[in-house]
């Protein structure tokens, strides 16, 4: 595996037990993003798309099947190999926005840094995400003060402040009305552009879907239709 990808996965499996009965997420996937890539994932609820999320995240493991992220054979490595690449590698936005609501923007932001192990003191690299976010001014409000785009801004902040080599976003503007949607996309598709990141996102929008370079269409655990987009 790996060909230069940095998110790659074959023959992937995922099969869930619901009682007596075996429920087949993944039905053997395969799937490459290179570097630099904007990959957006779409498909009806039960395709398997956010099962997918969540193995290449590292955040449960494949019934069978291998998958490689950021160079690395997940099945490979232990529960702390598997944080490491969660900490480092790959960032994380969700629908829900999950921030902490007792601590400020700021607190937030630093709070990430600080389970890294970088430090929670704001530096240029700090300072970059904040400018290209547009969120400086709101920095030391708490979440229940910030609109629902400003909640997201800070959440993709939060996700990108230690510069991960991959974002991942699941249903980003799943909260959010349109014009904050479109802000979000569009704040997406710069971090893809001016820093290179990687951005694979799960949307059951079609016009979300295509702020990506391509899109992945699927349906009952298996990819059935790759297009390329605008992006």
């Amino acid at each position: 595996m790996n060909n230069g990808a940095i998110i790659e996965t074959r023959d992937l499996r995922k099969v869930y037990r619901i009682g007596q009965v075996d429920v087949q997420a993944l039905r053997g996937v395969d799937l490459t993003v290179q570097p630099g890539e904007f990959l957006s994932i779409v498909g009806p609820s039960g395709s398997g798309k956010s099962t997918l999320f969540h193995i290449i995240g590292g955040l449960t493991p494949p019934t069978a099947g291998e998958v490689s992220v950021g160079g690395q054979n997940l099945a490979a490595l232990s529960d702390a190999g598997r944080t490491r690449i969660r900490r480092r590698t790959v960032g994380f936005v969700f629908q829900k926005f999950n921030l902490l609501p007792n601590l400020t923007a700021r607190d937030n932001i630093a709070v990430a840094r600080h389970i890294a192990g970088l430090g929670s003191k704001p530096d240029a690299q700090f300072d970059e995400v904040l400018r290209l976010l547009g969120i400086a001014g709101r920095l030391d409000h708490k979440p229940s003060a910030l609109s629902g785009g400003e909640q997201q801004r800070i959440a993709i902040a939060r996700a990108i402040v230690n510069r991960p080599a991959i974002l991942l976003a699941d249903e980003p503007t799943g909260n959010l009305d349109t014009e904050n949607s479109n802000a979000v996309l569009e704040v997406l598709r710069d971090l893809n552009r001016r820093l290179g990141q990687t951005v694979l996102m799960i949307t059951h929008n079609p016009e979300a879907a295509a702020f990506g370079h391509s899109t992945v269409h699927m349906r009952d655990g298996r990819i059935v239709d790759r297009t390329t987009t605008n992006g």
